[in-house]
This record gives structure tokens, C-alpha cells and sequence, in this order.
């Protein structure tokens, strides 16, 4: 057991891949968990109950959509039944107010519901599908019934210029929370990079406005904006270390130290059919790799900032540079940060089209 591990807080459980939305920026993994694949009920009641042993105090359902999960009742009732707060993680299709009544019924605490732009136009075209009409009717549901809410907006070239409409449309919809957070390159959005990157005049025009609603909203509604980091001088934290705080785990039972830690094509993954889940959280390879600081090359090794971004972003490092052991070169100070200036310098001024993700796995309803 590596005794300088602490337990987890939270938990992602990607119940499933299955998702109505095809959103060019979607971060899972180009090949998806087909639904025959997915963990089964009670493989899952399993990893709910392994989980709380471990110490996990927070467990967010997420996806692909989790609604497609028709057992998704029975397991928010067994993790609020263990003592964990319960977080939903929802394109919001098919949320109504009598499935989140029974929701809230079993135990959910909070419903994170994301939102694709800030009018219909640009939110169905982004989504791929009509669904932003859905989505003011899931938050209505949600506001009816009290509970927490939080809107995640994705940032991109496309949406960008809409930041103050969006701060606007989650007033309307009575967010607690507002995450706009700009794209991360993994997944399908590294492949709609080009199409997805924001110009510095959009990134320069958003700041102000969200700073000076940061402040007018203090107290009412918390905004978070997390920013372009392909354009910032340091990179940020990865999940407060690696194999510090969280675990994610996919719909086939695979257990990551990040939710794109797949990306890493080199880490040894294992998966909680095979292995339980302490196991795999204190000892396995995976976890371990680039836990703490030991590991880390210079110029990390010796930089004050160390222990406050640990090195960036492992599975960024491994897709720009082919080692997840390089610093992140999203950094000023790693000897790879020309990969970063060479590709904002080959960012097109006009945006290619976006390619649409391309689910093959349909919601059943």
C-alpha cells in the first residue's frame, strides 16, 4: 500500500456512454463503451459500496447521458443509502419534474445540467440535436423542486462571444453554480481543435465580463471560468495531483486516476471487475505513476510551483508531446512549449467547420 495516499473524496461513475448529444467538444474516448459492455446493476451497487469503504464522500453519475440508465433510481438510492452526497451529471433530456422528484425521493442531493449556448440557435447547433427547449424545462423542474443547480457551459470559438448571455441565461434559470469552462483537448474536442480554439481578442473580451458578474452576483450565484490554459503562462492543476482526491470510473468497469486518463494509450489501466477498488486506488500502476512529486523531470523538479499545478496535465503531456511524463507544455517554463506556440500560430482566422460527434449508441427510452 502506498501509505502517503490519502483516501479519495470523490467519485465519478460514467454510467454509460449512450448520450442524445453529439457536442464537438465531447471529451470521452473517440471508441465508446457499447451498452453490452456497460457494468451491470449490481456490478455497480458493487463499486457504489467498495467506494464508500475507500472513504468516497461524493459520488457524481455522469456520462454519455445517465438517464439512459434505467436502474439510475436504484443506484442513487444505494449511494445516498451508504452516506455519499449525490451529484447528477445531465444533458437534461428526458429530466422531468416526476423522474427528478423520484430522484430526490431516493436520495440526489444536486444536479449539474449542461447547456450548449445561450439562445436555441446556437445551443441545438452545437448539441446536434433540438435540445435546449429541454434543457429550460429540466432546470424549470429542478427550480421547482428546490433543488442545488449547477449550468457547466463548455466555451468555444463558436459560443464565446455569447459569455454575458450565458451568465444572463443562468440567472433566468436560477443557477447556484455557473461553470464556464473553456475546451480541453481530449477526445473528440482534440479533434475539432482547430474549429474549437478561441481567438485572444474573444478570451480578452470575456474576462471583464465575467470578473465584473463574478462580483455582481457574489453571494446569489458562484461563477467559476476556467480559462484557455493553451494560452496561459503556467498550466493548471491536474484533479489537485494525480491519484490525490478522485477516481473516475468508465462504464466497462475501468478505473482512471482522471476521467481522460484513457487518453494515456502507455498506462496500464485496471478494471474493478478484476481488482478491488482500494487495491487499485493505493497500489496499482496506474494511480501510482504520477502520484506525488517523485516522479516529476526538471524543470518541474525544482520549481516552487510544483506542488500547486503539479506539473500540469499528464494525459495533455502524453497527446502533445507522446510521454505523460513531460511537463505539460502548456507551461512557459518546459522545454516543449514551442508545440503550444506552433499550434496557436497555426490556429486558422477562419474556424473549419465542426465536426459533430459521431454517437453510435442511441438513448433508450
Amino acid at each position: 500500500m502506498d501509505v502517503t495516499a490519502q483516501p479519495p473524496l470523490g467519485m465519478l461513475a460514467e454510467l454509460t456512454h449512450r448520450c442524445p448529444l453529439h457536442c464537438p467538444y465531447c471529451s470521452n474516448p473517440i471508441e465508446l463503451v457499447t451498452r453490452e459492455n456497460e457494468l451491470s446493476t449490481q456490478q455497480w451497487l458493487s463499486v457504489l459500496t467498495q467506494a464508500r469503504e475507500l472513504g468516497v464522500l461524493q459520488v457524481h453519475m455522469s456520462g454519455g447521458e445517465p438517464l439512459a440508465r434505467n436502474d439510475l433510481p436504484q443506484l442513487v438510492e444505494h449511494a445516498s443509502a451508504l452516506g455519499c452526497y449525490v451529484n447528477l451529471v445531465t444533458s437534461g433530456l428526458g429530466l422531468t419534474e416526476e423522474r427528478l422528484r423520484d430522484l430526490v425521493d431516493r436520495g440526489l442531493a444536486h444536479v449539474q445540467l449542461s447547456v450548449q449556448g445561450a439562445d436555441a440557435e446556437m445551443a441545438n447547433r452545437i448539441a446536434g440535436v433540438k435540445a435546449h427547449s429541454h434543457k429550460l424545462k429540466a432546470a424549470a423542474a429542478i427550480r421547482a423542486l428546490d433543488m442545488p443547480l449547477t449550468l457547466n457551459v463548455v466555451l468555444h470559438r463558436a459560443n464565446h462571444h455569447q459569455v454575458g448571455d450565458l451568465i444572463a441565461l443562468a440567472e433566468e434559470m436560477g443557477a447556484d453554480r455557473l461553470e464556464l469552462a473553456n475546451t480541453q483537448y481530449y477526445g473528440w474536442g482534440l479533434r475539432n481543435r482547430d474549429a474549437l480554439m478561441p481567438t485572444t481578442s474573444q478570451l480578452a473580451a470575456a474576462e471583464p465580463i465575467v470578473r465584473a458578474a463574478t462580483e455582481r452576483l457574489r453571494g446569489k450565484m458562484l461563477i467559476v471560468y476556467v480559462v484557455a490554459d493553451y494560452y496561459e503562462p503556467y498550466p493548471k492543476p491536474c484533479m489537485y495531483g494525480w491519484g490525490s482526491r478522485q477516481l473516475t470510473v468508465a462504464p466497462n468497469g475501468d478505473v482512471l486516476p482522471c476521467p481522460a486518463a484513457s487518453a494515456i494509450t502507455t498506462l496500464k489501466l485496471d478494471n474493478v471487475l478484476e481488482r478491488p477498488l482500494a487495491d487499485i486506488w493505493y497500489q496499482s500502476e496506474a494511480f501510482n505513476a504520477y502520484r506525488g512529486t517523485d516522479w516529476m523531470p526538471e524543470p518541474c523538479q525544482s520549481c516552487v510551483r510544483k506542488d500547486v499545478d503539479f506539473g500540469g496535465c499528464r494525459c495533455q503531456a502524453f497527446l502533445l508531446t507522446g510521454d505523460a511524463a513531460n511537463t505539460d507544455p502548456v507551461c512557459s517554463k518546459s522545454p516543449r512549449r514551442e508545440v503550444i506556440d506552433t499550434i496557436l500560430a497555426g490556429t486558422p482566422e477562419v474556424a473549419p467547420e465542426l465536426i459533430m460527434r459521431k454517437n453510435t449508441i442511441k438513448v433508450v427510452r
